[in-house]
């Protein structure tokens, strides 16, 4: 695989980051084998760790989104969780898909990086580290 296939791929991971009344902050990831939830900190400093080693083409980005907006907006057609024989890679939740008003299908939006692109507001690791890594 050469760079430009790396480039073009989708690879994304999604988490909840809750920011309490009191100022803490916490990241729920049913991936992880950290706390449940985790205090954001922690979380950082044990999961994402740092960036400093990765070339700087592959630095990791996080796109964050407001609650609202996401159950506002966010559709999807689970096209993404067909092979491409359009066959069902594992089985489709039991629950009809989500749509909006305005689209059926729009999980690229949420997933790409491009600041320019999508909801919310995309960060750098460092970014998002210096923002949301030291509780208010």
């Amino acid at each position: 695989m050469n760079s430009c296939e790396l480039c073009s791929s989708h690879d994304y991971h999604v988490i909840l980051l809750h920011v309490c009344s009191g100022g803490q902050r916490l990241i729920y990831d049913q991936d992880s084998v950290l706390p449940f939830p985790c205090p954001c900190e922690r979380y950082i400093k044990e999961a994402l760790q740092s960036d400093q080693n990765i070339h700087k083409d592959f630095k990791r980005k996080l796109r964050l989104i407001q609650a609202d907006e996401f159950l506002r907006t966010f559709a999807s057609d689970r096209s993404h969780m067909k092979d491409a024989g359009n066959k069902w890679k594992k089985p489709p939740p039991p629950y009809p898909c989500i749509r909006t008003a305005e689209s059926s299908m729009n999980l690229d939006e949420f997933i790409s990086m491009d600041p320019a692109v999508g909801y919310g507001k995309v960060y750098t690791l460092g970014e998002f580290t210096e923002h949301f890594g030291t509780p208010v």
